[in-house]
Formats: structure tokens, sequence, C-alpha cells
């Protein structure tokens, strides 16, 4: 398992011009938020409240919500503090998630002076039907409008999300959203399967929309992991894939338990060897930050279940020297009849050395992961 000198930074902007149907993250409509300033002064308290530890950092992330939606100022003002409180490793991984809609020029033009590096666009389809029923407020258009705007600005590592599973969405709309994408030579793409969490207008309306089947969807996520092998993606996380040496530094701090440190409403944190997070109440969060920190109970937290689960989630997989190193036991000697039967199925792939999942293993990963656990 490789690790970095350095930790993760990530910032939660938790801002959307309008909340997309299908997300359960904890974001509120902007329309709906008279604190918004408040909330920056908060953030940047909270930020502060690190200074004079000397925490060398080598990713950041701005998250959300709806990072770009930060006016310059605003984002200038947090970058800011953020070189003030923490010492900026050099060649540090820095991306801002990026609504197409919300992207211009000038804001652009401050993430390249403040050096962001990465850009995470949310594209999810290239169909207007499919965007309208995810609840999208940007159209194709727009999106490449903001990509050609990021090249220009020299920003030379772009993420595209997508999502398959979308209702109304067919083997050939999908094919094509992968051919325009793949087109335009980004150097990492994001491709997730529709959830329906409770609670969401999508979720609701369930009965109602006409979803592909789970054969389709099965047929969507082989044509994805087919094409952008061709293309020469390497498929190096469950959702994720990039062109060599593009992989999201720091998310792969998240799959290899390495520490992190979360800013905002409801972020979390691995630090010093211990988790804890924000609330996710905002009224908490603006009045006394400091009180609405949530540690979590070491006793309660199953580490060597978090270590299978996240190793797993890699192409990398599972080294069972490491497992052995922090745990203690032998993983190969525990399982080896569950390990022999998933290899012989193709779902992993089995060496003397570890265990990662195969192609097949990636698309059943939940249950593969819940056997080993």
């Amino acid at each position: 398992m490789m690790t970095t000198d350095g930790r993760g930074l990530y910032v939660h902007i938790p801002f959307c011009l309008r909340k997309c149907n299908y997300c359960d993250f904890c974001s509120f409509n902007l329309s709906d938020v008279d604190w918004r300033g408040k909330y920056i002064d908060a953030l940047c308290a909270e930020i502060d409240s690190y200074k004079d530890r000397n925490i060398a950092i080598d990713t950041i992330f701005f998250g959300g919500g709806t990072p770009s939606l930060l006016t310059p100022e605003e984002f200038e003002r947090i970058w800011g503090v953020i070189k003030e409180s923490f010492v900026i490793l050099p060649g540090a991984e820095f991306t801002v998630e990026a609504n197409p809609k919300t992207l211009d020029g000038e804001k652009l033009s401050v993430y390249k002076s403040c050096g962001v590096n990465r850009l995470s666009i949310g594209l999810q389809s290239i169909h207007e039907n499919e965007l309208k029923i995810l609840g999208r407020i940007h159209n194709f258009d727009e999106f490449l409008d903001s990509y050609s705007l990021a090249r220009e600005c020299a920003i030379d590592n772009i993420n595209i999300d997508l999502m398959y599973g979308i209702p109304e969405q067919t083997m050939d709309s999908f094919r094509e959203t992968l051919h325009q994408v793949l087109a335009l030579k980004p150097e990492h793409i994001s491709l997730y399967g529709l959830i329906l969490e409770e609670g969401t207008p999508l979720f609701n309306k369930k009965e109602e929309i006409a979803f592909p089947t789970e054969d389709t969807e099965c047929d969507m996520y082989y044509l994805a992991a087919r094409e952008l092998a061709s293309e020469g993606y390497s498929h190096y996380e469950i959702s994720n894939y990039a062109r060599a040496d593009r992989e999201c530094r720091h998310n792969l701090k998240y799959w290899r338990c390495e520490e992190y440190i979360g800013v905002g409403l409801n972020a979390h944190s691995f630090l010093s060897g211990r988790r804890f997070s924000n609330t996710d109440d905002i009224a908490s969060y603006l009045s006394d930050r400091s009180a609405s920190v949530i540690v979590e109970d070491s006793a309660d937290f199953d580490r060597e279940s978090e270590f299978i689960m996240l190793a797993l989630r890699l192409s990398e997989g599972l080294c069972f020297e490491d497992y052995r190193r922090l745990f203690g036991k032998d993983f190969l000697r525990e399982r080896e009849k569950q390990l022999k039967l998933l290899a012989d199925g193709d779902l992993v792939n089995l060496t003397s050395n570890g265990l990662s999942l195969t192609e097949k293993g990636f698309y059943v990963s939940n249950s593969i992961i819940c056997e080993l656990i």
C-alpha cells in the first residue's frame, strides 16, 4: 500500500442553485439560504483553528454542494486562510468540483491563480431528457462551453462525472454519451450507477418513472468498462477510470485509509488516529462549531472491516502483509475456501501476496465484500 507524507484537506461548500432529484448529500438550494456569508465566516474560522499545528497537506478538494457557486472573492478568501493555516507541499493536487452552469472565465482564472490544477465537472449525461429527470440545471452545450474554457485556462487534469441507470436511458443513449465524452479526452472519468436514496424526489416518484432493467444496467456497466479500457483508461477504483498517473490522489487517501481533514458542514476527518466529524445541522455549525464536533468511539468502529471494504474498492486490492501487520491475522488462511470459490468464478484475482476484484467482481462488489467481512 502506498502512502504519502501529507494529509488531505476536504472543504465542504453546501450550496446548490437547485438540488438534484437524486441527491441526499448535505446541501441546500441557494434560494433557501440566508446564511451564506455566515457560513463562509464559520468555515474560515474552522480552517484557521488548524493554524500553528504545522500540518502538511498534499491534496485539497473543494466538494459540495456546488463549490463553483463561490464568487471569486469568496474562493480567494478561503484559499488565503488555507495557505496561512497549513503547509502546502510542492506538487499538491488541488481539485474543485463544478457544475457547468456555474463556471465562467473569471472563476477559472482565479482557480488557476490560486493553484487549482484539477477540475471535476458534473455532466452525468449528454441528453436533455435524462438531465431533466435527474434535475440537473445544465445542458450539454453549457458543459462543452465550460470544458473548453477550462482547457483555455490551462487546466490539464479534468474529471467528468457520468451516470448510468438513469430513467429513460437506453443502451444507445448511454453509448452516445460515452462516445461524446471520450472524444473530449478527459484525464479522468467517474461513472456511477444511479442509486435511489430514500426521501429524494426521484425515490418518491420511482413508481411513476421507467428505469432501465437490471440487465440493461449491467450491460451499460460492461460497455463502459470495455470502451474506457480501449481508450487507455485504467479502472483503478470501482467507479473511477483514469489515464496513466491521473488517478484522483485525494480520493485515494480515503480508500487507502490515509489521514485527511474535513472542514465545513458535515465534513469528516481522520487525523492522528482519531475519527471525527462536524454536525450536519447548519444552526449548530454556525453558532458554535467547536461544540458540534462528533468524535467516533473507537470501540464502536470496526477498522478491520473498513480496511477490507476500502482496499477491495481499488484495483490494487488488499495486501495480505498489510492486513497481517495491522490486525495480526492471516487473511488468506481464514478465508481460503471462500476465496477459492470466488477465484473459480472469475470474481477475484488471488495471489500469495494479495487479493483484488476482477471486472466482473467490481460489478457485484457489495456482495463479495459483505461475504469477506
